[in-house]
């Protein structure tokens, strides 16, 4: 089992008790035995996971997982895993894979670090998406920002050759430092055709809290970068 050490001694989120639905209860507790992956530290077989061979797109810190719905249904072909710590959100997205019939969806509720050391495979990977993650504003809050150098090098083993590491932020300050930080890397190559940023692609939905802060003028960046093989 290959493992990539990714030191820290803090977490780069904080865990908030937020009140869970009767509706995401529901789901929580008849769709997790479905859907959910319990904790473990074994590697999972994602073949088996999934019940076929087909491109896996791992999702880190989904929300309400609104999104991740809508791009699992988009693309039946791809196989998603979806990370998140906070409950409701877990619950909510397990609520949306029952009403929407979604086979290609697994949830797990975890430290998506650990998770990544622990239970990913090498090169199992086709794409990795972080999407709005915590942008720790203040700058002496910036070594909690998930996006470092150890975590590039984390995620770049969990990819296959040419797979995706697709990051969204609407800090601009974030996005400078994603950029910044993915420059260091030698194992990436940024897909922008005006680096470091792309447009919005197709496949990643406009959310409606992100839909809401373009019309009053806020910006959102995309960082598409590419493993090289």
């Amino acid at each position: 089992m290959q493992r990539v050490e990714y030191p820290r001694t803090i977490k780069s989120f904080v865990l908030r008790q937020g009140r869970v639905t009767k509706g995401q209860e529901e789901a929580l507790a008849n769709l997790w035995p479905l859907f959910g992956i319990d904790k473990g530290e074994s590697l999972l077989d994602l073949p088996a996971l999934f019940g076929r061979v087909a491109p896996v797109t791992l999702e880190i810190g989904f929300g309400n997982g609104g999104s991740l719905a809508q791009m699992a249904q988009a693309a039946p072909e791809r196989d998603f895993i979806g990370i998140e710590v906070h409950t409701p959100g877990v619950g909510h997205l397990l609520k949306l894979i029952g009403e929407q019939g979604l086979q290609n969806v697994r949830v797990m509720n975890s430290d998506a670090i650990d998770i990544l050391q622990q239970r990913i495979p090498a090169g199992s990977l086709d794409r990795v998406q972080l999407f709005f993650p915590d942008p720790w504003h203040k700058t002496k809050h910036h070594k909690r920002r998930i996006v470092q150098p150890g975590f590039v090098t984390l995620i770049a083993s969990r990819l296959c050759n040419g797979g995706v590491f697709h990051m969204a932020t609407d800090w601009e300050n974030y996005a400078e430092h994603m950029a910044t930080v993915m420059q260091t890397s030698s194992e990436f190559r940024n897909l922008a055709s005006n680096p470091p940023y792309s447009p919005r692609p197709d496949e990643r939905p406009l959310t409606r809290f992100e839909n809401r802060g373009l019309k009053l003028g806020h910006g959102v960046w995309d960082l598409l970068y590419q493993k090289c093989g």
